[in-house]
């Protein structure tokens, strides 16, 4: 599938210019400027694709829950960000994306660090590219350090066109 350029996909390009140690780095600060909540809870890009987007987030104290374990809305904002940003890595500049729902199933306790993986179909993101509306439910796999998911999640996303059509006057 050829895969169409956007804002975002740009500035993932130009970052995978850069050296291998200093990409993960540069993309976490760039799209954390995009989104800049992301890196006050100091997520972490990755991989990043058109059909694929992995995020992380380290087990450390300003994201822990009273358990020590990562907290329940981190975890949420971990399957959201993946899948948002694959969305977004796709998404035409002249369309607005935004959330339409959010279903989080908490199925056991995390134990450390967690990474969600995020991915889109060729027909998805060919929907994308067609649609002046439309939406999609992106698969989301979020895993602790065990390789267990201690979430479920079902992250439906939706776009619309930037901007709105003008009323026809009578």
């Amino acid at each position: 599938m050829e895969y169409r350029k956007n804002s975002m996909s740009r500035i993932a390009d130009k970052v995978g210019k850069l050296p291998v140690g200093w990409r993960r780095p540069v993309l976490s600060m760039m799209f954390g400027k995009i989104v800049p909540f992301l890196s006050t809870a100091g997520l972490r890009f990755e991989e990043v694709g058109h059909d694929r987007l992995t995020v992380s987030i380290r087990n450390r104290k300003k994201v822990q829950n009273h358990i020590r374990g990562v907290h329940a809305a981190a975890m949420a904002l971990l399957a959201e960000t993946s899948t948002g940003f694959v969305v977004g890595m796709n998404m035409p500049d002249d369309k607005l994306m935004l959330l339409k729902s959010m279903k989080v199933n908490y199925t056991k306790r995390s134990q450390g660090d967690m990474r969600a993986v995020a991915k889109l179909t060729p027909q998805q993101i060919q929907s994308m590219y067609e649609q002046d509306k439309g939406e999609v439910l992106v698969e989301v796999e979020v895993t602790d350090e065990s390789g267990e998911s201690p979430i479920v999640c079902e992250m439906l996303w939706a776009w619309i066109p930037k901007k709105r059509p003008e009323a026809k006057a009578a």
